[in-house]
């Protein structure tokens, strides 16, 4: 039987994708703020689902956009993964160290500046 529990992470986990398709983010986007809305989980904890869940999302969004349409150019994004993992473990290490609830307004902050620059040419 699939229960409200189930059915909720299905529809996050399907708008991740394809938000991860269209615009190639999802994780941090979708996952993160709906694990929160939705199940009540704290930032760290909703960070840390969405880094394991985007794993699968990113290579296969990575295999279809680059195997099927060709959009992909490999050398590139190994050269942007190779600074990003240390920026993964100095953000990593920033979040535990401030509250909650700053994490949380940080990524507000981040995504309304984010979107004032789509809407703003």
């Amino acid at each position: 039987m699939l229960t409200d529990r189930t059915l909720k992470l299905a529809a996050i986990g399907t708008l991740a994708g394809i938000f991860s398709g269209l615009f190639g983010v999802g994780g941090g986007t979708v996952i993160v703020p709906l694990l929160i809305l939705w199940f009540g989980y704290g930032a760290r904890m909703a960070t840390g689902t969405s880094l394991a869940a985007i794993i699968l999302i990113g290579i296969l969004g990575a295999a279809a956009q680059g195997g099927i349409y060709g959009n992909v150019h490999l050398a590139t994004g190994l050269l942007l993964s190779i600074p990003a993992i240390g920026g993964v473990v100095l953000g990593t290490a920033i979040q535990q160290r401030i509250s909650q609830r700053a994490v949380s307004l940080l990524f507000a902050v981040l995504l309304v500046v984010v979107a004032i620059q789509l809407i703003v040419p």
